[in-house]
């Protein structure tokens, strides 16, 4: 529906300045602080994308998302029968297995998530980006994180971005699909939001923001305008888009700046983890030192908490 994007503005100022005063906003303290920082838990992708990934750090990985927070601090805060996980964990394709039978021998479903489709880079011909997809499925993937081709954005071709993606969530078959936009590559806020819309449009459960690896990821004024576009692509359409910034969150606090916006610009009813989610690798050590310290009134040593 290309008549959706063809007159597209954003003003650029304007949502500069919105997102000046988000980083002003005063947070929430005592149990409020820890009843937030468990919701963030709960929609955090628990991330390992390294070139030196092996089967037992994905093993350690996915024991941390089971148990994100230690038990006996969630018994301090009465939280320990809610049965809190991480939302997913994610991993390159070649180690989905790993991840898939360390989940299932814990007796724990929490699903994994794979990157697809030539990540970080797209630079690869779409049958391959296609191949690699059915294959993380066929591995076991429940959740596939494609990336756009950007130079689709950067000349316009919408009518071949929205192809693409199409084909992308045909091969992921039952697998939700959460399109990486690469936000930092596109060039403006306006082709940020031409490019959530047509990704909506071709069948993405999830816009996603970055994939971790460009000089800029995720931020607030690319944080307000797509979830701007999911604003209206919710009211065009009835269908609720979910949204997940990813790269560069490593605090406590932004993960619950990110929470409150999210509140602010789409709802209550996306604050789960089928609307949210946090991409990130060492967000969690920080979230737990911070409910470490509301428990106890100290921080914690390096060794008394285990790793990610």
């Amino acid at each position: 529906e290309l008549g959706w994007i063809s007159k597209v503005y954003v003003n650029r100022p304007a949502v500069v300045r919105h997102a000046e005063q988000i980083k002003k906003w005063r947070t929430v303290k005592g149990n409020w602080q820890a009843a937030w920082l468990l919701k963030a838990v709960t929609c955090i992708d628990l991330t390992t994308l390294s070139g030196d990934d092996t089967p037992s750090n994905v093993q350690r990985l996915c024991f941390k998302a089971k148990h994100p927070i230690r038990e006996d601090l969630l018994k301090a805060l009465d939280m320990h029968d809610k049965g809190i996980t991480a939302a997913a964990v994610c991993v390159y394709p070649a180690r989905v297995s790993d991840a898939v039978n360390t989940l299932k021998a814990a007796g724990c479903n929490i699903p994994v998530a794979s990157v697809a489709g030539e990540f970080p880079s797209g630079q690869t011909p779409l049958e391959t980006k296609l191949t690699e997809i059915r294959l993380a499925v066929e591995y076991g993937a429940r959740e596939i994180d494609i990336v756009i081709s950007r130079s689709l954005v950067l000349t316009g071709q919408w009518e071949g971005l929205y192809e693409e993606i199409r084909l992308c969530r045909a091969a992921c078959g039952d697998a939700h699909m959460k399109t990486i936009l690469a936000t930092g590559e596109l060039g403006s806020l306006a082709n940020v939001y031409k490019a959530s819309m047509i990704a909506m449009m071709a069948g993405s459960d999830f816009i996603k923001t970055s994939t971790g690896k460009e000089v800029e990821n995720a931020t607030f004024p690319v944080g307000i305008v797509m979830m701007r576009a999911i604003k209206e692509y919710y009211w065009q359409t009835g269908y609720k888009v979910g949204f997940k910034p990813a790269g560069g969150i490593r605090t406590a606090k932004e993960a619950i700046t990110w929470l409150m916006l999210v509140k602010e610009e789409l709802g209550v009813e996306w604050l789960t983890p089928e609307l949210f989610r946090l991409g990130a690798s060492s967000l969690l050590g920080d979230i737990e030192q911070q409910i470490f310290y509301h428990v106890t009134g100290s921080y914690a040593l390096q060794h008394e908490l285990a790793m990610a």
